[in-house]
């Protein structure tokens, strides 16, 4: 039987940036949820040490995907000799701020310490998949989290859980370019889960990539225009924004009066990841 190994994305509830450590990377806060809007995974296991990746996604070179990188860092840390073959169907937008290609590398990792018979622990499992990329402890975790640090110091938080309206304006955003953009606000102070609660958050990569893209200005602004119910946001770095509804009949018939150049995707909540929601 091949099973299904489901890559699930993220929205982040709110992005700031505290600071920069001195080997350059930005430290930050955020809440991570994940939905139910999922890229899929197959893995047959190869008895020599090749890494093997197909998929009709080829807008990265297989050996700079995170999905080979985390097998490969996988193999260095175990010393493994398996290898395996890896089919990848993608669903999450790409370039959106949903953390496809993290949530891809995570359930890699998942996946094959399975198949390797590995035994090693999620812990240990996130401490590889921080080398391959920052978001992927929180997808290895599945538990939505309050993040701090890179992204790689969690705390489980159980948010509401609402249907979600996803607006991809169809525009890749680059996250290398934005954390380099001399407007953005770098130096926040810390904020506590009763400050997010409060409201008193946001995401500070908004201005920069709406000053830059305006295909995600014209879609935030049409939700704003459209459901004043809830307030809408983007997510991560980009491109994609999202607003909760109060149902998904609620979110279906939003989507439905979306302009034409603009995708919608209906979406449930999830605090437990369902990447650990296995299918045949």
């Amino acid at each position: 039987m091949t099973i299904n190994w489901l890559a699930p994305a993220k929205i982040n509830l709110f992005l700031h940036v505290t600071g920069r450590r001195s080997d350059g990377y930005h430290t930050l806060q955020t809440l991570y949820q994940f939905v139910d809007l999922c890229d899929v995974l197959q893995f047959a296991v190869r008895e020599d040490n090749e890494v093997h990746l197909t998929s009709a996604f080829n807008e990265v070179p297989p050996d700079e995907n995170l999905v080979v990188r985390a097998a490969r860092a996988l193999q260095a840390h175990s010393g493994t000799r398996a290898g395996t073959d890896i089919t990848l169907t993608k669903v999450i937008p790409t370039g959106g701020g949903l953390g496809g290609g993290s949530s891809d590398a995570a359930t890699t990792l998942v996946a094959l310490n399975e198949f390797w018979r590995l035994g090693l622990s999620i812990k240990e499992l996130a401490e590889i998949g921080v080398t391959v990329s920052a978001d992927v402890p929180v997808f290895v975790h599945g538990q939505a989290s309050w993040a701090e640090g890179i992204g790689d110091k969690l705390t489980p938080v159980a948010p509401t859980e609402p249907w979600y309206l996803i607006v991809n304006p169809n525009v890749q955003v680059s996250t290398a370019v934005l954390f380099d953009a001399p407007e953005l606000t770098r130096n926040i102070s810390p904020i506590t889960i009763r400050d997010f609660m409060d409201g008193r958050s946001r995401n500070v990569f908004e201005p920069v990539v709406v000053s830059r893209y305006p295909e995600v200005r014209a879609a935030l602004d049409w939700l704003r225009r459209n459901h004043r119910e809830y307030r809408a946001r983007m997510s991560g770095t980009g491109s994609c924004v999202f607003t909760a509804c109060k149902s998904e009949a609620d979110a279906r018939e939003l989507a439905e009066k979306l302009p034409k150049g603009m995708t919608g995707h209906v979406v449930k909540g999830r605090n437990a990841s369902p990447l650990y929601d296995f299918s045949g």
